[in-house]
């Protein structure tokens, strides 16, 4: 086989991967444009900016919704403390199997880590469904189904996580597994 063939091959494998639309085997072929564009790494207060000023919230959290239940919430209440927005959708099998860590981690880190689960890519009643069958109601979600705060991070798949740090700095905006999401977790709440 030679070279152009090969990555003709690996081209078309990430292609059928993203199609495929669910899992990791999807996620590096999304996660550079993701990382390129400008929406996922939304320009924020400087670290030492926004530990002086009281009050400021930084770029990346300036967004409203409405959780689930048609609530309005305003992710200004997140700045402060590193923060996992979980992007997924109900029918999404990779998402379900992420479930039970954003669950343990949002038992171990309570007080010391904000999680905000975005729902997209379907309805509402399917949704609810996921939350409840998968047991993660301790965690606050947003219906995002017209897929505006998925837009503002350059999100274009489910099964991705954008972890912000203190300051509200994107520190990363991509699939991970479990343990890669637990490492980064341990080092933005030491």
């Amino acid at each position: 086989m030679t070279v152009p063939k090969c990555y003709a091959l690996i081209a078309a494998v990430a292609v059928v991967g993203a199609l495929a639309g669910c899992g990791p085997a999807a996620a590096p072929a999304a996660a550079p444009q993701a990382a390129a564009s400008p929406a996922a790494a939304p320009s924020v207060t400087t670290s030492a900016a926004a530990d002086a000023v009281p009050g400021v919230v930084p770029a990346a959290l300036r967004f409203k919704g409405k959780t689930l239940d048609g609530t309005a919430f305003d992710a200004a209440t997140l700045a402060g403390k590193p923060t996992i927005l979980w992007f997924w959708a109900p029918w999404c099998a990779t998402c379900a199997s992420e479930a039970m860590s954003i669950s343990d981690l949002q038992k171990e880190y309570a007080g010391r880590l904000n999680i905000l689960g975005i729902a997209g890519l379907g309805g509402n009643k399917d949704m609810h469904e996921f939350v409840s069958d998968l047991e993660v109601g301790e965690v606050p979600h947003l219906d995002d189904e017209p897929g505006v705060v998925w837009k503002k991070f350059g999100i274009t798949q489910q099964a991705t996580y954008v972890i912000l740090d203190r300051a509200g700095k994107v520190v990363s905006s991509s699939y991970l597994d479990d343990l890669q999401l637990t490492t980064k977790v341990k080092s933005l709440v030491a």
